[in-house]
């Protein structure tokens, strides 16, 4: 039986996954589902935990898919006509989740000097990723080396879909292949799709299971880490924004974002 919670939760991770920037699993953790995800993963291996880990990541995954293939061309022609606008609204959504992963572990009580040093380190780590540049060419005439770059580059954006504030785009940016798998999720060319989602199924399941430990031994310490990459992903997505965008709409936008991030707060409480 499909559990369409996870349906839901699973869209609404894709759709944040196809922009650079963002990451989805940072939904997830608004949405108190994130070390859920996380275990859900890790079980995939583990003969008595499998089949309840599926329950959970099959919706999920399927909730992924129909994102990416539904709203890849929605958000990139935003992206293309109304960018600066668009970009304010993520912008907004991720100003308004910090409060809410900072409330998740109650900063003021669990956190002494080492992890707000933790916190700024993560933060200009992600942030110096926005000197990355944000233009790539498609790549065509695929050789060999370039289905083993996209699985490698998979592999890695893995890590980037687990670890909220880094996303999968982003990473892709950085090898050079963004634009190629973004073009191929809108044209339906199956085979690369598939090449780059059997490096991201093979790096999840071990990525997951390092993060499963972190979190079980290192909880705050980690959650330093994340709430930082999630503060510097706002500095990857500004540098982004292009001149003469209405400051009127990347207002209205940008309360939209907050406004979404509170109501994700309260469906998880």
């Amino acid at each position: 039986m499909i559990e369409y919670k996870n349906l839901l939760r699973g869209i609404a991770m894709g759709v944040t996954d196809v922009v650079p920037g963002i990451s989805g699993s940072t939904i997830l953790m608004v949405l108190g589902v994130y070390e859920r995800f996380i275990a859900s993963l890790s079980g995939l291996t583990n003969p008595r935990e499998w089949k309840k880990s599926l329950g959970f990541l099959v919706p999920l995954g399927l909730g992924v898919v129909t994102a990416m293939i539904v709203f890849a061309r929605v958000i990139r022609w935003f992206l293309d006509h109304h960018q600066p606008v668009t970009l304010f609204f993520f912008i907004g959504l991720i100003v308004g989740i910090l409060p809410i992963l900072a409330g998740e572990i109650n900063i003021r009580r669990s956190f002494k000097p080492i992890h707000y040093v933790l916190l700024v380190i993560a933060f200009i780590c992600i942030a110096f990723t926005a000197l990355i540049p944000s233009e790539v060419d498609l790549m065509t005439n695929l050789s060999m080396g370039d289905y083993i770059l996209l699985f490698v580059s998979g592999w890695l954006a893995s890590a980037a879909l687990i670890l909220p504030g880094i996303s999968g785009a982003l990473v892709f940016l950085l090898l050079g292949v963004y634009t190629t798998v973004i073009h191929a999720i809108s044209e339906f060319q199956l085979l690369i799709i598939f090449v780059v989602g059997a490096g991201i199924a093979v790096g999840m399941l071990l990525t997951s299971k390092l993060v499963r430990y972190l979190f079980a031994n290192y909880t705050t310490y980690t959650y330093a880490v994340m709430i930082g990459l999630v503060a510097g992903s706002i500095v990857v997505i500004y540098s982004n924004v292009l001149p003469g965008g209405s400051v009127l709409g990347c207002t209205l936008t940008f309360l939209a974002g907050l406004v979404i991030a509170y109501l994700l707060g309260k469906v998880k409480k």
